[in-house]
């Protein structure tokens, strides 16, 4: 699958997870095309994405999408620029052991196992400059599993171009720190002056891959209405921000 066009062709024919006994609907939902800078990665669609084909389609989106607006995206802008996916593509249905509370099922490793070449050769043929890592099952693609979603959600960390030689890195110890006072945008350790232009503060990269988490905004999920939690999705609105001016996104 050497283009985009034919990897989309070839998620939405794949059947290997009902093949293989699991309890999906398939019908992979993705949204975006060659040349998006961001690319949005969620856990999996839910039953009204399903239907309209559209990720973040229901409750969730109107979530997500208050938060991108707060960082300067308007709803429609993005989905038109950028590019959305998901660990799994295709709807898990509700229920089963893996289910969290009266939601979806979250979908097993294996059937993210199954997925899980879909997902990397579109990081691997879109090449995002920022990737937004959404909810549980996102976040862990990069970061450690052991970490906690309030150690995690009001960060970001950078990879320089010298660690995207293979554009799917996942690899957490080749990631730089993120700070952001303002919207004054620092990596800690960068380690190569050409990662900046002279016209930027000191610290400030101009190319690379930036990383921000955000948490699943189901209206299901209790965690973004804590307020200390509140406090971290701020933040993490911030880096957006941040990045979207800094690198015109």
């Amino acid at each position: 699958m050497d283009s985009l066009t034919e990897l989309q062709a070839a998620m939405r024919a794949c059947r290997l997870c009902l093949e293989a006994g699991h309890e999906i609907v398939p019908g992979a939902v993705f949204r975006g095309s060659t040349g998006a800078e961001v690319l949005l990665i969620g856990q999996a669609p839910g039953v009204t994405e399903v239907e309209a084909k559209r990720p973040f389609n229901a409750t969730s989106g109107t979530r997500l999408f208050q938060w991108l607006g707060e960082a300067g995206w308007y709803e429609d802008e993005f989905r038109a620029r950028h590019y959305m996916t998901a660990v799994t593509k295709c709807y898990p249905g509700k229920g089963g052991i893996n289910a969290v509370g009266k939601g979806d099922r979250v979908p097993s490793k294996a059937e993210q196992a199954l997925c899980r070449p879909f997902l990397e050769r579109e990081i691997a043929l879109v090449r995002p400059k920022l990737m937004i890592l959404v909810g549980g099952l996102a976040i862990k693609l990069l970061y450690p599993a052991k970490m906690k979603l309030n150690e995690v959600v009001g960060t970001a960390v950078y990879f320089p171009p010298s660690a995207l030689t293979n554009p799917v890195n996942f690899n957490f110890d080749d990631a730089l720190p993120v700070t952001v006072n303002g919207n004054r945008l620092s990596v800690i350790g960068l380690p190569n002056t050409d990662y900046r232009s002279p016209n930027t503060d000191n610290g400030s990269p101009t190319i690379g891959r930036l990383v921000v988490p955000l948490p699943h905004p189901s209206g299901a999920s209790l965690w973004p209405n804590k307020p200390a939690n509140k406090a971290l999705i701020a933040k993490a609105i911030q880096i957006l921000h941040t990045v979207r001016i800094a690198w015109n996104l």
